[in-house]
């Protein structure tokens, strides 16, 4: 059983004093040593480990040059230490930082179930009215889009509610299930809707009275009507070529 598992960026790691870097780096390691079984995860590795040039600078090549021989004790010592990292950039990596990973392993794009399934836990406990079906229907219609874009329309959707909130001209007054009265945001015509905005609430200082919309899943199409994937075929041609070159692809 896995005791610690440490995420990592390159900003935990760099740091603007002489030394300080290769220091952050050993102590990392020899803690994930200590805590072992342990899991060290480095995120955009290939910020930390790029291709050597000769514009890198010397604290960018003593980071990498520490991170190489923390690597290569973790390898020769049986010390229940897992290292993974991960990037967009795989050509973009150190080669000698690369044969150091025993495994090279290509995760493409998620298929539709994936999807669906992202767009069901990026919206958590957020109340909405989304159905099964509608989920599906996301899955479906999100072709090549990646994790990280899926994140973002969930969270564009989830500031719609606010923007109707700002919107509004008129709310109507309904009653929960507990007997509290509430205000919910509607259309003029609708039958006892009253003529207020956000800021009336606001300004009477009975804001905790207003309660945005569900999410809905006409919310979610507005919103797909401006998403589009970040991932171009360009860019998964690269990590094919990569994968055929230098690895394996996920099972």
């Amino acid at each position: 059983q896995i005791r610690l598992f440490f995420s990592i960026s390159s900003q935990d790691l760099v740091s603007k004093w002489l030394g300080e870097s290769e220091k952050l780096v050993s102590n990392l390691f020899q803690l994930a040593r200590e805590s072992s079984p342990s899991i060290i995860f480095i995120d955009e590795i290939d910020s930390l480990c790029s291709v050597r040039g000769d514009n890198e600078s010397e604290a960018a090549r003593r980071i990498k040059t520490q991170l190489m021989i923390e690597m290569q004790g973790v390898g020769s010592n049986n010390n229940q230490v897992l290292i993974l990292a991960a990037t967009n950039l795989p050509y973009n990596l150190d080669q000698a930082i690369r044969r150091r990973f025993d495994k090279r392993i290509y995760i493409p794009l998620p298929e539709e179930g994936a999807r669906a399934k992202m767009f069901k836990i990026h919206l958590g406990d957020t109340p909405h009215t989304l159905t099964n079906d509608d989920f599906q229907e996301l899955g479906r219609c999100t072709e090549g889009f990646s994790g990280s874009d899926i994140n973002v329309v969930v969270k564009d959707v989830l500031m719609q509610p606010i923007r109707v909130l700002g919107e509004a001209t008129h709310f109507i007054c309904r009653r929960g299930e507990n007997g509290d009265t509430f205000y919910e945001p509607c259309s003029p015509g609708m039958p006892e809707a009253v003529e207020m905005t956000l800021k009336n609430f606001v300004d009477k200082g009975i804001t905790d009275k207003v309660q945005p919309p569900k999410i809905s899943m006409r919310d979610f199409e507005k919103v797909m009507l401006r998403a589009r994937p970040t991932v171009g075929k360009g860019d998964l041609t690269v990590f094919t070529n990569f994968t055929n070159e230098f690895g394996e692809e996920a099972s």
